[in-house]
Order: C-alpha cells, then sequence, then structure tokens
C-alpha cells in the first residue's frame, strides 16, 4: 500500500476539501424535512404520528445504510461511491416534487435518507490520505460538515418563501447533483485503492471487512457515538419543542436558540480532531463525558419549590434555570458533544486501519439510528412522568454507563501493562504497546468444543451445553410470546374503541408472521458470523420495542392504524430469533441428543405462544402497573380493561433474559462461518425440500396459532374464546418438547410421514365441525392439528442432521472424516435455521387465508381445504424421497446403514 508520507500536500487538501464540501451538501439535505415537512404536513393534512413517521425516515434510513456504504467505499472507493451517493440523493429529493400520496412521500423519503450515509464514506475515504498523526485533525475538519442541518434551517426558509417547498426541494436537488459531478470530476482515487489495482490484489470481502464486528471494543466506540451523534441529532429536534413549551418562547427565538447549539456541536468538530491528535483521543473523551454528565446533570433537575422549618418559620426558596443560562449550558454541551465526535472516529483508523468502512459504518449507523430512537424514547418519558427534564435525566444515565465503560476498559489495559503508569502509555495508538486486538474479542469462546467426544461431553461438554440451553428457552419463549402477543391485542382492540374493518384486523394479525419470517433469512446466519451469545443477547433486546410500542399505542383510540402496522412488523422481531437461537443450540449438542435438544428449545419456546394467550386475558384485567401503566379503558358493562399491559407485562423478562444471555452464554470457535461458506446451503436440493415439509409442520403450528383466536371468535362469536384459546399452542408445543425421543427412536422420516396423515383428517374434522355449528368438535379437531404440528415439528428438525450426515460424504468426497462431520454439522445448523425461517410465513398466509376466504366465500371452509390438499402433497413428498424402500432414510431408520459413511455413528 502506498505510504501516506508519499501523498502530495496538495492532493491530501484536494480530497478534504472536496469532501468536507460534499458531506455539507449531503447533511443540508438530510436535515430538508425540519423546514419543509412544515408545509408537506399542512398540504397532506397529517397527523401528528404521520408527520413525525415522515421526519424520522431519512434518520432512519442514513443511519442503517451507513455499514453498507462504509464496506463499498473500502472495496471500491471514495470517488465513485460519494458521487453514486449524491446522485441518487438528488433524484430521491426531486421524487418529492412528484408526490401525491402518503406512501409515496415515504418513499422518496427513504431515498433522501441515504444523504445521511455520506458520513462514513467521507471518513473512510479522508483517512486514507492522511497519516495516523494528521487523522484526527482530517477528519474532524471534515465532520464539521454537519453545519449543513445550520445551513438548512437558515436558508431554506427564505427560498421556500419565495418559491414554495417544491423550489426548495429544486434548489437542494440540483446543488447536491452538481457537487456530485463535480466531486467525480475532481476527486481522485485514493492511494491504497490505486495500489490495491496496480498490484492486482482483490478487495477485502465482506467476511474480512466485517470481521471486527465481532470485537466488544467495536461496540462500547459505538455507544460512545450513540452520545456524541445521537444524541445530537436528537437534541436538534427535540429544542424547539422543548423551548416553546418550557420557556414560552415564540418559534422564531426558538429556532435560534436551537440552532446556536447545532453550530456549537458542528463547528467544533474540527477542534476536536486537532485535540485528539495533540492530547490523544482518550484524553478528549475523558474531557468530553466529564463535563457532558455536569451540564446534563444541571440540566436535567427540574424546577423544584422547597420550603425549610427556619428558626422563624418556614423558608420558601425555588430552583430554576432562566432561558439564557439554559441555551449557554446547550452551547457548552454542544461543545464538548462536538469534541467527542471527533475523538470516537480518531479510534477507528488507528486501531482498525484496515477496516475503517465497516467499522465506521457500524459506529456510525448505532450513532444514527440515537438520533432516531432518543426522541421517541423522550416523548415516552415525557408522557410517563410529565417532567419536561426527563430527556436531560436519560442522557445523563447514558453517559454515566458510557463514562464508566470506558474508564474499566482503560484501567483493565493499564493492569495489563505490568505497573506501567497509565499517562506514561503512548496517546496515539492509545497504550500501543500493550494493545491486544485479541483482548477485545468477545469473552466466554469456547475454542475447543468436541461433543461427539464421549469423554469431553461427559466431563466438561454436557453441562455447558445445558446451561446455554437453559437459557436460550426463556429467552426465545419470550421472543414467541412478543411475535404472537398481536393475535390477542387484534382481538381486543374493537372493544376498547379502534373502529378497524375485519380485513384490517386479519392484516394486523398476519404481519407480524410476514416480518417475523422474513427476519428469519435473515437471523439464520448471523450466529456463525456474530456468536450465539452476542446475537441472543441483541436480539432479545430488540423485544422490548414491540413491548413498549403496544403499551402505549393501545391507549389512544386515535392512534393512526399505520402505527399499528408498524408495531406489527416489529413484534416479527420476535419471530426471527427461533432460527438463530435453533442455529446456535444445534453446534452444542453431539448428533446423539441434538434431535431432543432441538425439541425442548423449540418446544419449550413455542410454549411462549400459550404462555401468552394464558397469561395476557389475566394482566389486562388488572392494574399490574399502576399509575405508570397508564388508566384503563371502561367497557360498556361497567369492567375496565388495561389492554397496555399485554406489551408491558414483558418487559421486565425481557430485560432479565437479556442480560442472562449476556452473562451465561458461549459462543463456540468452530461454529464461526461467513455467510459465503454458509450459503452452499441453498445449492442443497435437501435444504428447498425440508423447507417445504417444516412449513407443514411449523408453519402450521405458528399460524393456527396467530389466527385461531380470531378464527374462534368469528366462527362462534358466542363463546369467550379468549379463555382457552392458548390450549392448542400449549398443546403444540408440550408436544414438541416431549416427543423429541420418538423422532430419535423410530425415525423422523416416519414420524413425518404419519404427521401429515393425520393432519389431513384433522382439517377434515374442522370442515365437518363448521358445517354442523359443532364448537366441540372445532375445538377438539383444532387440538389435534396443534398436537400433530408439535410431534411434527420435531421430527422434520431431527431429520435434517441425519440427512446431512449422508450426503456430504457423498457431495464433498475430498473431506476426511473429521471436516466432513464439521461440514454437516454446519450445513445442517444453516439449513435448520433457513426452513425455520420459511415456514413462519405460516403465520402470515394462515391468516391471511382465513381473511381472504371469508372475504370472497363469507366462510373459512376454502381456506381449509387448501391445507388438506398441501398436507397431501407433504405426505407424498415424504414418503417418495425420504421413507419408501430405496428412499434416502429408509436403510437408516431400519438400522441398515450408517449416518455418516466415513464414521460409525457417535455414541
Amino acid at each position: 500500500m502506498q505510504s501516506h508520507a508519499k501523498v502530495p500536500a496538495a492532493d491530501q487538501t484536494r480530497a478534504l476539501g472536496l469532501s468536507t464540501v460534499a458531506f455539507t451538501a449531503c447533511f443540508a439535505v438530510w436535515t430538508i424535512f425540519s423546514i419543509i415537512g412544515v408545509a408537506i404536513k399542512a398540504e397532506l393534512g397529517l397527523s401528528e404520528s404521520q408527520f413525525g413517521i415522515l421526519v424520522a425516515t431519512p434518520i432512519l434510513t442514513g443511519s442503517v445504510t451507513r455499514l453498507f456504504l462504509g464496506v463499498w467505499t473500502e472495496k471500491y472507493g471514495g470517488r465513485l461511491v460519494f458521487t453514486a451517493q449524491m446522485l441518487l440523493t438528488a433524484g430521491a429529493v426531486l421524487l418529492l416534487t412528484l408526490a401525491e400520496t402518503y406512501v409515496m412521500y415515504l418513499v422518496a423519503a427513504l431515498g433522501v435518507g441515504l444523504a445521511g450515509g455520506s458520513f462514513i464514506i467521507g471518513v473512510a475515504y479522508v483517512s486514507r490520505w492522511y497519516d495516523a498523526g494528521h487523522q484526527g485533525t482530517a477528519l474532524g475538519i471534515f465532520g464539521a460538515g454537519n453545519v449543513g442541518a445550520a445551513v438548512t434551517k437558515f436558508v431554506a426558509p427564505f427560498v421556500m418563501v419565495a418559491y414554495g417547498w417544491h423550489g426548495v426541494a429544486y434548489v437542494w436537488a440540483a446543488g447536491l447533483a452538481i457537487v456530485g459531478v463535480l466531486f467525480f470530476l475532481l476527486a481522485k482515487d485514493d492511494p491504497e485503492l490505486v495500489e490495491r489495482r496496480k498490484s492486482g490484489v482483490r478487495a477485502p470481502t465482506l467476511a474480512e471487512q466485517f470481521a471486527p464486528l465481532r470485537n466488544l471494543q467495536v461496540w462500547r466506540f459505538s455507544l460512545y457515538y450513540f452520545f456524541v451523534f445521537g444524541a445530537f441529532v436528537a437534541l436538534a429536534l427535540w429544542m424547539p419543542h422543548y423551548l416553546i413549551d418550557v420557556y414560552g418562547v415564540d418559534v422564531k427565538t426558538a429556532g435560534m436558540a436551537a440552532a446556536s447549539f447545532s453550530l456549537s456541536a458542528s463547528l467544533f468538530r474540527a477542534y476536536g480532531g486537532h485535540l485528539s491528535d495533540k492530547f490523544g483521543a482518550r484524553s478528549v473523551m475523558y474531557w468530553t463525558f466529564g463535563f457532558s454528565l455536569i451540564f446534563l446533570f444541571m440540566l436535567s433537575y427540574p424546577p423544584t419549590d422547597y420550603i425549610i422549618q427556619g428558626k422563624d418559620g418556614p423558608i420558601a426558596f425555588s430552583t430554576s434555570m432562566g432561558l439564557w443560562p439554559f441555551v449557554i449550558i446547550l452551547f457548552a454541551l454542544g461543545f464538548f458533544m462536538s469534541l467527542g465526535k471527533a475523538a470516537v472516529f480518531k479510534h477507528i483508523p488507528v486501531y482498525y486501519p484496515n477496516h475503517v468502512g465497516a467499522v465506521g459504518g457500524l459506529v456510525g449507523m448505532i450513532g444514527g439510528l440515537g438520533g432516531f430512537v432518543l426522541p421517541i424514547i423522550f416523548g415516552a418519558t415525557l408522557d410517563l412522568t410529565g417532567i419536561y427534564t426527563s430527556c436531560f435525566a436519560i442522557l445523563f444515565a447514558l453517559v454515566a454507563i458510557a463514562l464508566a465503560w470506558m474508564h474499566l476498559s482503560v484501567r483493565a489495559m493499564e493492569r495489563r501493562a505490568h505497573g506501567v503508569a497509565l499517562d506514561a502509555l503512548p496517546q496515539l495508538p492509545e497504550m500501543q504497546e500493550i494493545h491486544d486486538p485479541e483482548r477485545t474479542v468477545m469473552p466466554r469462546v469456547l475454542e475447543d468444543w468436541r461433543p461427539e467426544d464421549g469423554q469431553f461431553w461427559n466431563e466438561k461438554g454436557r453441562a455447558v451445553a445445558r446451561r446455554n440451553l437453559w437459557i436460550s428457552i426463556p429467552a426465545l419463549l419470550l421472543a414467541f410470546s412478543v411475535w404472537m402477543v398481536w393475535s390477542m391485542v387484534v382481538a381486543k382492540l374493537p372493544a376498547i374503541g379502534f373502529d378497524f374493518t375485519t380485513s384490517q384486523l386479519f392484516w394486523l394479525a398476519a404481519l407480524p408472521g410476514l416480518s417475523g419470517a422474513s427476519l428469519r433469512i435473515f437471523y439464520s446466519f448471523m450466529v456463525p458470523i456474530f456468536g450465539g451469545r452476542l446475537w441472543t443477547t441483541l436480539s432479545t433486546a430488540s423485544l422490548l420495542l414491540p413491548a413498549l410500542g403496544i403499551g402505549y399505542a393501545v391507549q389512544n383510540p386515535q392512534t393512526p392504524y399505520l402505527i399499528f402496522l408498524t408495531l406489527a412488523l416489529l413484534c416479527g422481531l420476535g419471530g426471527g430469533n427461533f432460527a438463530s437461537s435453533m442455529a446456535n443450540i444445534a453446534f452444542f449438542f453431539p448428533k446423539a441428543e441434538k434431535g431432543n435438544a432441538l425439541a425442548l428449545n423449540a418446544g419449550l419456546g413455542n410454549l411462549g405462544v400459550s404462555v401468552m394467550q394464558f397469561l395476557v386475558p389475566i394482566v389486562i384485567t388488572l392494574g399490574v402497573f399502576g399509575a405508570m401503566g397508564g388508566a384503563p379503558v371502561v367497557l360498556t358493562d361497567g369492567g375496565e380493561l388495561w389492554l397496555q399491559n399485554a406489551g408491558f407485562v414483558w418487559v421486565p423478562f425481557i430485560l432479565i433474559a437479556t442480560v442472562a444471555a449476556w452473562l451465561g452464554m458461549n459462543d463456540i470457535a468452530d461454529a464461526r462461518a461467513s455467510f459465503r461458506e454458509q450459503a452452499i446451503i441453498f445449492s442443497r436440493r435437501h435444504n428447498w425440500l425440508m423447507c417445504v415439509l417444516y412449513t407443514g409442520t411449523f408453519g402450521s403450528f405458528i399460524g393456527y396459532s396467530a389466527g385461531f383466536p380470531l378464527l374462534t371468535r368469528i366462527a362462534f362469536p358466542e363463546v369467550n374464546a379468549l379463555n382457552f384459546v392458548f390450549l392448542g399452542p400449549l398443546v403444540g408445543a408440550l408436544s414438541r418438547a416431549g416427543t423429541g425421543w420418538v423422532a430419535d427412536r423410530f425415525g423422523g422420516g416416519r414420524v413425518t410421514f404419519w404427521v401429515f396423515a393425520g393432519m389431513m383428517l384433522a382439517v377434515l374434522g374442522v370442515i365437518a365441525s363448521l358445517g354442523m355449528g359443532s364448537f366441540l368438535g372445532f375445538f377438539a379437531c383444532f387440538m389435534v392439528l396443534f398436537f400433530l404440528t408439535g410431534v411434527g415439528n420435531a421430527s422434520t428438525f431431527q431429520m435434517i442432521p441425519i440427512i446431512m450426515g449422508r450426503e456430504v460424504p457423498r457431495l464433498m468426497p475430498e473431506l476426511d472424516a473429521a471436516a466432513s462431520r464439521r461440514q454437516g454439522e454446519r450445513e445442517s445448523a444453516a439449513i435448520i435455521a433457513f426452513t425455520s425461517a420459511i415456514a413462519a410465513y405460516g403465520a402470515f398466509f394462515i391468516p391471511k387465508a382465513y381473511g381472504t376466504s371469508i372475504a370472497m366465500t363469507g366462510s373459512p371452509v376454502g381456506a381449509l381445504w387448501g391445507f388438506v390438499i398441501f398436507y397431501g402433497i407433504c405426505l407424498a413428498l415424504t414418503w417418495a424421497v425420504y421413507t419408501r424402500p430405496g428412499g434416502l432414510l429408509h436403510d437408516i431408520e431400519h438400522g441398515r446403514a450408517p449416518v455418516n459413511p466415513k464414521a460409525q455413528p457417535a455414541h
């Protein structure tokens, strides 16, 4: 790679100047809705919630795209990626002027969000032009392009007054397009890209670029940036509203005061880069967090009246902060936040010089998400507490956590330096002499894991595997509970004043299945990339979003349908967890116990549906959370309903499960694999065949669970179905957990064959019961269906490791016995996860099939006949490929052939 010393100063200045101008233009476009959004809201007659989603959409997409744009910059170079990003964003801004409906505006806003991704492109591009001693200053100057937000706030109002909001869009789009073209013509490819092209070295793969994301240190940097940048964006959006409500100033004064904060939090970023180069990024971060802690404490202290009993009687006084002291402290807070932004990104090219795009992309993405998430938290906390300064209290807690984590990490480095004084350690890179990248890798990694070794398994393996299993089970149970809680909420929405049609209700019941299934495809490959411990922790914590969202949304009958659609999609986060959880547990157990372990994990995890359907009807009738949970809805019969508890009840358990996963679970080093290594399953015929069979079993279980409450209420309105619909998922979950041994003993293929035969008969019984109007027959046949889906869930998963143990030696004969075993296990885990993703679409299609059948024929019978035909296809497929004489599993299940032709089965 070309050394930085050989880069001419003129080329460095050119790269930095062009990147800073481009970033300023992009940031001005990214915040365009802060001005034109008001006019769009009035034009469309948007509600506050709809307006909030429209304004937040570019912030969200601008944050998420940073990860991918950073990776592409590393691969293709900043000149090409920056130009393409600016031209595409300019096109999206023009699309705004053509939009006529709210949905079209949202689509255009997604494109406008690309402007926010420009930051990481510039970081990856600029850092390659400077050496470590000058990168901080250079990146600080580049980051000052945040001032583009102030440019929009100052200039756009004048353009809008003269030419309307369309005029602002035209001018901003044209300006960005011109900057994009000039950047392409005037900028040069960075030295590393030029050297790579000359030498013919291939660009780094995605797996190589994403490798550092496993490091705990990267996530610590992300937390820092969540505050210094995410909180900056959040406060910039929140402050005008805060100043108007708290101090009673007009919009003009509030805008100017908020703009002063934006300026201080942007312009001084260049100075922060200089200070990081001179004194060290670590020192600047201490200054940032220390002073921020002081300022946030002052800002978070609410106006309070005091009465002291003095010798001459009560002495009364009050504490409150005036407008101008508030503005001054806010300005000072912005100053130190701007220093912190530069310091965070000073760390990245020093510690990860070959992964600036991927690491910087993740850090930038999480920081940007802070600008999306924090305003929502501010609003929810204000509604909950009624205290305006609660937003600063939240940031105070966030800074305290970040400061403590940073300090403990630094002191740990000092201890590893064997007594070297901390102040004597090199600043850049921080403590380089003692920096050991391996020490920052996620802890609790099992480097030696041999479950098929009987001695290892008995002495050590079984205890570790079972601990991970018993932590995984409650986390998965909560995931299923949150995923399916929407089915219960939807059934009660009409009772508390929400006027949704039957079709809208079925859509709400079906969408968690759609999003959950789609997320499973993504989740399927995450455990080998990030590790089961980290991914279980993050995916469990993500359940807080729908749980809290449901709790707040159902309290207001004016909540738009769009919000409920969004929450329904977020409930799918729970559905995605199953794929990663099953893939993770599959790595821990030997083949002889894998079927039972997966059955326990999945079966008791599936039990979350039944737990939810049993618990929710109870908690929604009680004021479990007191005043903190909100007021109940008074029903027409005089009863009270706290439907918000259907979401709030899971919050404490989610927090406990998240902590338990982080503290108690392990990663398996041998289980790590890139997406490319796992993607081989897409060429395996049996992967797709098992997707069909597992859709017939698990897809039926989760689809019936989602649609059973609403179907029962519609088919038998005289029956209070919510009191006992939990029995169906309970039967299905327990049968899965309790019948894993049946497939291990008799063979998964044979058990699956008879399951589909039984399911065909059970659905025919449901059809007959509906025709006779017999609720008892209807309910009994559905219980049989649920039982059989549980048995089939266990048996189909038992088939997969056996199939791949047979197929991998045939498909990859060059592998020795040990390598063949590892490859079979890796492919089995990936197939288990991927089939669970495809099968989960049953949670969408079965409720939607009910709704479509009812809309077209007035009865769900048409959908049920479709299920019978599908089960017949599954039965024929199982027999033809696996269980007939000559089928793949016939000899194995009859004890006539080993599972793996290269090795005897493990005992």
